[in-house]
Parts: structure tokens; sequence; C-alpha cells
């Protein structure tokens, strides 16, 4: 096997950390010696050892004069765990080939060269953009300080996620909503907005996979969501995003509160409206790395407008509904040469539905 095989390796063992490490990134490593694996192992929880130290201890033999194989840079500055560097120098591993540097100013570059003034040969770069795109929430996050934001849209051929009467169960088939469910694992919140907590009265839990359930945001500034919705009497973990303007409401506020609800008050613009800058900002300091955007069309074209969103996957039945509700509203564009064009990263068939994920 040559270099790009090992750290396609990394990247597999990587996502059994999926879930779990946030708002740390996923990274797993390989041990090579005499052209065998001897070691690997993967960040499986924040706060626990990182993949490079578990592969170490994971060695089925000793790791002296090996080749160690990381998806990410070994980190060099003590946080809730030593440096890695250290480890990988005092083990005498003589060779250490990095997918990518770490975007991260404590780390970014340094790890390298402790290893190169130690003695230790570096390659960087192996399978760079997949190595990226696997760490694409703690690139954005680490960087801007603001979580990376996917709209999740469920729609029919013409555009449509709902009926007039706003019924949208089910537009998409059931093999489509399990893959929903398992990305719901991978994000760290999802987010609504008042009028679909009100009209779809989701609970937006991980159901038809195993992992782990997303804090729940309702951007909400009229304070309107019905406190008997299934949201509230589910899963906890549930934050609800509403206007300065909006916190005479005691009553309502105190409702919320006796069901374990968190609130978050944030400053409106002049016409009352929240802006989604600030929201990300704001749930940025919370710890909150990645989003996933479910509906409803309000939402969708706020986010769309305001271009506060990084990703677009749609999932797209072969209906048609005619009269409905849009995916979006109106987004001030009238021109087809002035269109938000996105770019098609991946596609895929999930029984007659189309998979499809764009980025900015």
């Amino acid at each position: 096997m040559d270099d790009g095989s090992y750290i396609k390796l990394t990247l597999e063992i990587a996502r059994k950390g999926n879930g779990f490490v946030s708002p740390n990134p996923l990274v797993g490593c390989v041990i090579v010696k005499n052209e065998k694996i001897i070691g690997a192992g993967y960040h499986q929880k924040c706060g626990e050892n990182h993949a490079e130290i578990n592969a170490i201890n994971n060695a089925t033999e000793s790791v002296e004069d090996s080749t160690l194989y990381v998806n990410l840079e070994p980190c060099s500055h003590f946080g809730k765990t030593p440096p890695c560097v250290d480890a990988i120098i005092e083990k005498g591993i003589k060779r250490v080939v990095v997918g990518t540097r770490d975007p991260n100013p404590l780390v970014s570059g340094k790890g390298i060269e402790k290893l190169i003034r130690s003695g230790v040969k570096v390659k960087v770069g192996v399978l760079e953009q997949e190595c990226t795109d696997l760490n694409k929430f703690f690139f954005k996050y680490i960087t801007k300080k603001i979580p990376y934001v996917t709209l999740k849209i469920a729609q029919t051929l013409d555009g449509k996620i709902a009926d007039l009467n706003y019924n949208s169960k089910w537009i998409t088939s059931t093999e489509s909503r399990k893959v929903v469910h398992k990305m719901r694992t991978s994000y760290d919140a999802v987010l609504v907005g008042a009028g679909t907590v009100n009209l779809d009265n989701p609970s937006l839990t991980v159901r038809f996979t195993e992992g782990r359930n997303p804090k729940r945001i309702i951007l909400d500034a009229g304070l309107s969501s019905n406190p008997e919705s299934k949201i509230f009497r589910s899963e906890k973990n549930v934050l609800i995003i509403t206007s300065e303007a909006k916190s005479e409401k005691k009553r309502v506020i105190n409702k919320f509160k006796q069901l374990g609800v968190e609130i978050l008050f944030i400053k409106p613009s002049k016409n009352g409206n929240i802006y989604l800058q600030t929201v990300l900002k704001k749930i940025g300091k919370l710890g909150i790395t990645s989003v996933l955007v479910e509906g409803g069309n309000q939402i969708f074209s706020s986010f769309i407008k305001e271009k506060t969103f990084d990703e677009v996957v749609t999932f797209i039945s072969p209906k048609f509904l005619g009269k409905g509700i849009p995916v979006i509203n109106d987004i001030g564009i009238n021109d087809i040469r002035k269109s938000l064009k996105l770019k098609l990263i991946k596609s895929e068939i999930f029984d007659d539905d189309i998979y499809m994920e764009m980025r900015k």
C-alpha cells in the first residue's frame, strides 16, 4: 500500500468518532512497520486520548522506526490532553505522513515543525481535499468561530415542501428519512422556525438509526411556539432563540423554562427580524460547530438571502404537487444572470428520491 492508501484508511477509522468528538475534529491514525499495520486508533470522545495516542497504545509491537499516518496534523500544545507530537518523538517513530495541516492557530504548522526539528521525516498533503472535507465542520468553526450550516430540503419535483394546508408527511421515502436521521447524528444542532414547530409538530430526534440526539434550536422571534408541541415533550435539549423585545412575555418564558427549555435573547433589527449572522455567532459561543437547518420556507429563504449557509442537501421526490408551499420565497433576485449558483458535490438515489449535495 502507498501513502495515499494508508491516509484513506485513517479517514475511514476517523469516521467512527462521528457525533462524539465535537468540537474537536475527526482524526484517525495508522502505524506501519515493515509494510505491516501494527497499530490503529481514532479520537473517540472529546476530552479523551487523541487518535495518535490510541494507535500507539494499541500497537502490537514497538513503534520505534515505524511510520505514523494521520489525516490531521498532530497537536503540539497542552489542551485537555498532552501534545501528541511529544509521544511520537519519545516513542522513536521515524516518519509521519499527514493528510492536512490543522487550521487551529494553536497547532497550525507547529506540530509539523517540532517533528522535523526532532529529526522525524514528515510528509504533508496526502489526499488533502478528502481530509479537509471530512472535517469541514471543524475547519469552519476553528477559523470563523461560527458553525457550519447545511440546509436540508425535502421537496417535490416542482419545488414544493408542503401542500397548501402545510401537510408535508411524507414527501420523500422511508429510505430518505433514514438518511436524514443519520445526518442528524453528525450535527451538533438541528434548527427550524416556529412555523415548522406549530404546523409539522416534529420531534427532530434520531429514531431510524443509532447515535446522539442533536440540540434542537427554534428560531422564534415572536415567541409563538406552542409549548404543547412534541419537540418540548421528547428529548430535553431545546434552545429557543427569540427577540429581546419579547422578553416581557414572562408567563410564556416561565412555561418554557419549566419544560427545561433554554432561551437566548438576541437584539432584533429595526423591522423586528433576527440577523442570522448574529444567531450563528451566539450559538458558536455555545460550542456548536455545525447546524442542520430543516425548515420551513421562511427559514430557508432567510439563510439563502443572507448567504449564511455553507451547503444544501436536497431530497427530491418524483411527485408533482402543483399548488403548495415553495422551498423558498423572494430572496431579492429577479435576473437569471444574478442567480445564486451552487456546485454539485455528490448525488445519489434513495428508493425513487434523488439526493443532491451542493456547496457555495
